[in-house]
């Protein structure tokens, strides 16, 4: 199963090349990956195999993997369908079509992720290729992005099923914490009871229907035929919307009889079958024929899988078959004729039949599986359906008559649809000659034809071979609860579903015939509204009120937002400790009278801070405060934070330092006046909150602190005696890779608003000075490069000595830092700031041009490796057999140097190091090499 998704990765990534080399023809090369896929399907198929990878066990994220009768139906539907969909687009695209490498690769990834969300065990898993399908969905349904349609469509599509989406996220993760487990396999063999699993499975429900496509969230599926032909056979009919299927049929072995399940499923697959069926006979666009239909269909196989009965999941499989094989061929029918006639208005063809009769018949084939026609599988499906629905015992009498008598009007509808289909598309229509689109059409060549042909065909030997489908399909049912006595075959005998088949097919048939009439006496207006209306009216609405709701909370003044957003930090966590909270405060002020004299000094400092008026006055007294919590750290034994926490507000200084180097040196707060002591009362609030929090937090503790067992775990699990770095590098090392992708985006941000063109870049090096630089006399002696283009007024020679004597050291210091880490204080992020610190004393003794000399590195390549490092020590650690993103021990030994043991996480310290290092050089060559050059600049317009 792994060895299938790494396949369709490689095949998406080859794709653009593949196509760029064999133009249409790239696509038949690529359909051998599902071909081959489904192979191994077939070979394996009656088996329950499992593969489980450990990912982030802590996060519930493991890669568990399990095959069984449903994910092998499933399969068949995702890989053949998508086999014989990319043969279609092989003849369907020309060479020239835009962007048709990119298509193929979606395409092929699509195939590949649907795989892996029916074969998904983990739910969290399953979500994660759940919205990577709703992803796809969107770039394929936008394909012509020129088009405005397309762009709606596609923008629809992505907005309601994203949107259910994130209610399944909630419904999983409520589901996992009262089941105990993410695993489906245990969550289904022991499901759970009340009112939070019912909860649950609303939520997981809501995002199943949205999926697939089910009323009210239905009307994003006619929309999306705005997409190419192929995405429509694929996605919109085998595919995509099968998912939300799949998961209620994962789901009904376990909780087909928890409260809200029949309500949900079977009320509303019933309202999607016949609203949807009615619309169908409506539309004259063929794809919207068929896309309407696909909604009724879906309503259809939703009440199937979800009345949780042996008969009906065993009816629900095989229109699942069937409606993949009947309704991927007529989508691709509909492209043949969109691709021959260049229209798809069926008031537009007319002697279609009998200019192309072996796509009319292929067509016919198709739509009469559609119809439930004898001898083919949609037949043998619908008679099973019949027979299961009349006979459960998961339903009350009046209940399974209800359901009965409108899956039979349901169905009528499904037969008069799939009359109007084919008759439209291919009859006369009484017209003496074929239509002007019908004389003007080219024949389909046999490889456009053949894929189509194949399902088609296929529906009629599924219907032939209705005892061989019977053992194929019957694993799934076998599931279930109850006891199954039904069997697909083609001939049961005369009762009571051939009898219904029969009403149905004359019906449908009367009702396509008696159609005109119906359209005289209907209402101007439909009855239930349009939901595409109610839609773009749902977004107007959510955009009033954004719109009103930002106006009234952002008002453009910093002040009143950081005022509003204080003032609910404090009013809320102080309401819930008064009102819940009933524990105890018992505090230690001090341990020693070192503490005391420390806090002191920072409790002046940041009264100074705000009583001053200088700016850098008040930066300096910031300063104070955190080297003062520095202090603090090391008098309890964490130098390592202590050492952080130094570095980091050495450099925060210089950051501020350069930035009101363009400040004026005094603040103008004479308008703020009446503000000051509101403003204080704020900020004594903030900070007693925060203390109240901590003491109660501290005080509310039961048992033994985790950090107690941290020592043990960091030397035996992360091979390290520094507890705060193998918790960055190790133990916490999905939360580093964040916040380090954070500082990434950060640095982005910075040079973004300060370069307009490129946003990075290397600093200028002395040999990109201008002519007109100064320059330093040839006598004089060089401490530094850089140093010898600055005017002798802004010159320091003591400070270029200086650094030229403790640069070197600096740096050594940073290396020792880097790799002394994760035994003693130290670590990627402590060198990285102590290198960084480094080029500030490069910079402020020899200027921009210095910087370019002591890292002549673009900051973006910097940042970018120290990204891949970080990142890639999760596949290291995966080939050395460890989890992802934790240490793998390596162990070797050499000649001279004897055994030498490494941890992967080194690695990953690294990237941390480079990033810290980018960052510093991205913000000094934005915040002051940048700012010195538009200086330079203006003083030399001065000059002249």
């Amino acid at each position: 199963m792994l060895a299938i998704l790494l396949a369709h990765a490689l095949a998406a990534l080859a794709a653009p090349l593949c196509v760029r080399s064999l133009g249409r023809n790239g696509f038949l090369p690529l359909a051998l990956v599902p071909l081959a896929s489904l192979g191994w399907v077939v070979a394996n198929w009656g088996t329950e195999q499992r593969t489980h990878i450990a990912w982030a066990p802590g996060l519930s994220m493991n890669i568990d993997m399990r095959f069984d009768s449903l994910t092998a139906i499933m399969s068949v539907l995702v890989l053949g369908v998508g086999t014989l969909v990319l043969v279609y687009c092989s003849r369907y695209f020309e060479d020239d079509e835009p962007k048709l490498g990119v298509f193929a690769a979606q395409m092929v990834a699509f195939a590949g992720v649907m795989f892996g969300l029916v074969t998904a065990d983990n739910m969290l898993v399953l979500y994660t290729y759940w919205e990577l399908t709703t992803v796809l969905s969107f770039l394929l349904v936008g394909h012509y992005a020129e088009r405005a349609s397309s762009r709606r469509a596609a923008t629809q599509a992505l907005l309601v099923t994203t949107a259910g989406g994130l209610a399944m996220l909630v419904g999983i993760i409520v589901l996992g914490q009262v089941s105990g487990s993410y695993l489906l396999s245990d969550v289904i063999a022991n499901p759970t009871t009340g009112w939070l699993t019912d909860v649950a499975i609303v939520l997981i429900l809501i995002g199943a229907l949205s999926k697939s496509a089910i009323v009210p969230l239905h009307f994003w599926l006619p929309g999306a035929m705005a997409a190419p032909t192929p995405v429509s056979a694929y996605l919109h009919a085998a595919a995509m919307v099968k998912a939300g299927i799949y998961l209620v049929a994962r789901f009904a072995p376990g909780y087909a009889n928890s409260p809200p399940w029949h309500i949900t499923v079977i009320g509303l697959g019933l309202a999607s079958m016949l609203i949807a069926g009615w619309r169908s006979l409506q539309v004259y666009d063929l794809k919207l024929v068929l896309a309407f239909g696909t909604v009724s269909q879906l309503g259809f196989l939703i009440v199937l899988v979800g009345i949780g009965s042996k008969d009906a999941a065993l009816a629900g499989m095989t229109m699942i078959v069937a409606h993949g094989l009947f309704k991927a061929a007529l989508f691709m029918v509909v492209g043949i004729i969109e691709h021959a006639t260049g229209t798809r208005d069926i008031r537009k063809l007319a002697h279609l039949g009998k200019r192309a009769p072996v796509l009319a018949g292929i067509a016919a084939l198709a739509a009469l599986s559609m119809a439930g026609i004898p001898p083919l599988v949609g037949f043998v499906g619908k008679e099973g359906a019949l027979e299961s629905i009349a006979h459960t015992t998961t339903l009350p009498d009046w209940a399974k008559t209800v359901v009965l008598v409108l899956v039979v009007l349901g169905s009528i509808l499904t037969v008069a649809y799939s009359v109007r289909f084919v008759w439209d598309a291919f009859g006369s229509k009484q017209r003496p000659n074929p239509s002007a689109a019908v004389q003007r059409m080219h024949a389909p060549g046999p490889l456009l034809l053949a894929s189509p042909a194949l399902l088609a065909v296929g529906g009629l030997a599924g219907g032939l071979a209705a005892g061989p489908l019977d053992r194929m399909l019957s694993g799934y049912s076998k599931t279930l609860p109850g006891d199954g006595t039904y069997h697909l075959a083609l001939w049961h005998g005369f009762g009571m579903a051939l009898g219904l088949t029969a009403i149905v097919i004359v019906g449908g048939v009367a009702l396509y015939t008696g159609y005109g009439l119906l359209e005289r006496v209907r209402p101007s207006r439909p009855l239930l509204g349009n939901a595409d209306r109610g839609y773009d009216a749902a977004l107007r609405f959510m955009d009033r009120v954004s719109i009103r709701l930002t106006g009234s909370t952002q008002r453009g003044s910093l002040p009143v937002t950081q005022a509003t957003i204080l003032a609910t930090f404090v009013l809320l966590p102080t309401i819930l400790l008064i009102v819940g909270t009933k524990t105890g405060v018992r505090l230690r002020l001090w341990d020693s009278p070192i503490q005391v004299f420390i806090g002191a000094i920072m409790i002046a400092a940041a009264i100074g801070a705000t009583v001053m008026r200088n700016r850098l006055a008040s930066v300096l007294l910031v300063g104070v405060t955190g080297y003062g919590c520095g202090v603090i750290f090391a008098i309890h034994g964490a130098p390592d934070l202590a050492l952080t926490q130094f570095l980091v507000e050495t450099l925060t200084l210089v950051i501020f330092v350069l930035v009101l180097r363009k400040l004026p040196a005094e603040v103008d707060d004479r308008g703020a006046a009446a503000f000051k002591v509101p403003r204080a009362i704020l900020s004594v609030a903030v900070g007693a909150t925060i203390s109240a929090i901590a003491a109660y937090a501290m005080n509310a503790r039961s048992t033994a602190p985790i950090s107690l067992k941290l020592p043990d775990a960091a030397y035996h699990l992360g091979n390290g005696k520094n507890v705060v770095n193998v918790l960055l590098v190790d133990i916490r090392a999905w939360d580093t890779l964040g916040e380090i992708s954070v500082l990434l985006v950060a640095a982005t941000g910075v040079a973004s608003l300060v370069f307009r063109s490129r946003r990075f870049g290397s600093a200028p090096r002395v040999s990109d000075a201008p002519s007109d630089v100064f320059e330093a006399p040839a006598d004089q002696v060089t401490w530094l490069r850089g140093g010898d283009l600055i005017h002798p007024r802004h010159r320091s020679l003591i400070l270029e000595i200086t650094t030229r004597l403790v640069f070197p050291t600096i740096m050594v210091l940073s290396v020792y830092f880097f790799f002394s880490g994760h035994n003693a204080p130290g670590g990627g992020f402590a060198g990285g700031l102590t290198a960084g610190l480094a080029l500030v004393l490069r910079y402020l003794a020899g200027g921009r041009y210095e910087l370019g000399e002591a890292l002549p590195v673009d900051a973006g390549q910097i940042l970018g490796l120290g990204l891949i490092l970080s990142a890639g020590t999760a596949a290291i650690s995966l080939l050395l057999g460890a989890p992802v993103l934790s240490s793998a021990v390596f162990e070797v030994t050499l000649p001279l140097l004897g055994h030498i043991k490494l941890v992967t996480a080194l690695f990953f310290d690294l990237g941390v190091y480079l990033i810290v290092v980018g960052l510093v050089l991205d913000v000094l060559r934005s915040l002051g090499a940048r700012l010195d050059s538009a200086a330079e600049a203006r003083e030399q317009g001065v000059r002249s």
